[in-house]
């Protein structure tokens, strides 16, 4: 999908369709307005008549308009309010991409950036109306034999009221391109199948990723390499499978280098049987998602170094196989972390924040300014925030806050969850520095305690995206990209 800016007198400018909004029970204001008077009052007419009242999500298709240059005019309902919030306005667009992207137009022009949104300048809600119609263009058919129908639409003009307004326009289309192009490769590694993304297949990923933009710097730690290091309990993870563990590291230099990088760690579990604590068999098919976190990583890198982001950043991605077989690391075992603490294994389904804290102290030989770690880690946190947002925890109150306000601006949002010393104790073992689980109460909660004994070095926080990753069951089953969107946005404020 091409996005550009587009300058000029609405009813002169030739387009597939354009698009415009009416306001419930108003007046036609705006471009609506301007394209009335241009088809002598042909629009107030359909609306006098009951063809369209403005109410949110209604459209109307208007086909060659006297006065009007473009083919068509699509009219979309936005309802009574004087303003949209962010959800409103996406449920907006995405019914104006799903009118649009099968219809007969192959370009369409939109004035919807003119719409206003609360909390929203002209450059955020241009990039959220992109954002949300690429997100409405993907596709996943690589395994079906009976593709489906690309889209006719091929490319989307943004018009600009002002002319003075063309340079935001071209900063959040420039954006949101970059992004989304990072959210459909989170998408596509997501929702490739087990056995086919594997720890190999995403070290492989990476390899072609360093050899497509030359900023890159790319190191795959092998089985060998992690236990040189100590790395006892990633290692502990894979033992029980035939695919090898892998450590990917890719960094970027985009800024000096005497700058601190930014570090992403991403959970890389490609398949998630539970191990010996072996999981039901119901939806366990969704356990490709378990290396979300690390497809995660692989879409915000891909989209910094696209936008040639003036940061250092690091992006280091713990992969691993979690199978039960006669090698498979059993419940009460004890294993060693890199870090020299040692961790009784009483679940091996709690495997994610095993590889994870062996990652985090690898991290600090690059001396980050912040850590922030993305892993689909705890069902718990599905029950304690469901499906639409993601849990942050974290050392440094102002990291937090800094996700937290990222996550709003990009309307990709996350909460924050305490780490109350009270909740450490939970993870008390008698016969090692610490058990893997903390028992049924505050399970997302002792998971991230966890993972702050190994990140003490540095700024770190944690993403918990186990009820944002993916989209469960049913034909709508499929990673979402998520937090791609709240990550960039962290990303672009440090150099803001």
């Amino acid at each position: 999908m091409d996005f550009n800016v587009k300058h000029g007198t609405l009813e002169t400018i030739k387009s597939g369709c354009l698009v415009v909004a009416i306001s419930e029970g108003a007046p036609l204001e705006g471009p609506a307005a301007e394209l009335d008077h241009a088809c002598s009052g042909q629009i107030s007419a359909a609306i006098k008549q009951g063809d369209i009242t403005g109410k949110s999500g209604q459209t109307l298709m208007l086909f060659g308009l006297p006065g009007i240059s473009a083919q068509r005019i699509l009219l979309v309902g936005r309802g009574k309010d004087a303003e949209l919030g962010d959800r409103q306005f996406r449920k907006l667009v995405q019914k104006v991409i799903i009118t649009l992207k099968d219809g007969g137009a192959t370009d369409a022009l939109l004035t919807l950036a003119e719409l206003p949104v609360s909390g929203r300048d002209l450059y955020a809600r241009t990039r959220l109306m992109l954002e949300t119609i690429r997100e409405n263009l993907y596709q996943f058919d690589q395994f079906k034999t009976l593709k489906a129908s690309k889209p006719r639409l091929k490319k989307c003009l943004i018009w600009s009221a002002d002319k003075a307004d063309a340079g935001q326009l071209k900063l959040a289309a420039e954006h949101a391109e970059a992004i989304s192009d990072g959210i459909d490769l989170t998408r596509t590694l997501g929702n490739l199948p087990g056995n086919v993304c594997t720890p190999t297949y995403l070290a492989n990923q990476a390899k072609a990723l360093g050899k497509t933009y030359k900023e890159l710097d790319v190191e795959i730690l092998d089985e060998k390499d992690m236990k040189a290091l100590g790395m006892g309990a990633l290692l502990s993870v894979s033992a029980g499978s035939a695919e090898p563990a892998k450590l990917i590291r890719m960094s970027y230099q985009g800024a000096k280098a005497k700058d601190q990088p930014h570090v992403l760690v991403g959970k890389g579990i490609t398949f998630d049987t539970g191990g010996i604590s072996i999981k039901p068999s119901p939806n366990m098919d969704e356990m490709k998602y378990d290396m979300c976190g690390a497809a995660t990583v692989f879409g915000v890198l891909r989209a910094v170094v696209a936008l040639k982001l003036p940061i250092n950043l690091v992006c280091l991605v713990a992969s691993a196989e979690n199978m039960p077989s006669g090698t498979a690391t059993k419940p009460g075992d004890i294993v060693t972390s890199m870090s020299g603490q040692t961790i009784e294994i009483l679940n091996t389904d709690a495997e994610g924040r095993l590889v994870l804290c062996d990652t985090l102290t690898y991290a600090e030989r690059f001396k980050p300014a912040s850590v922030v770690d993305i892993a689909t880690l705890t069902g718990a946190c599905i029950v304690a925030l469901g499906s639409n947002t993601s849990a942050v925890m974290g050392n440094n109150e102002a990291l937090v806050q800094q996700l937290l306000s990222a996550g709003k601006q990009a309307d990709d949002r996350a909460w924050e969850l305490p780490l109350f010393e009270e909740y450490q104790e939970q993870l008390d073992s008698p016969f090692a520095d610490m058990g893997n689980i903390g028992g049924p109460k505050a399970g997302s909660i002792t998971a991230g305690c966890f993972l702050s004994r190994y990140a003490k070095a540095y700024p770190w926080a944690h993403l918990d995206i186990a009820g944002t990753a993916w989209t469960s069951g049913g034909k709508d089953k499929g990673a979402t990209g998520r937090p791609v969107p709240l990550l960039m946005q962290y990303l672009l404020n440090q150099i803001q």
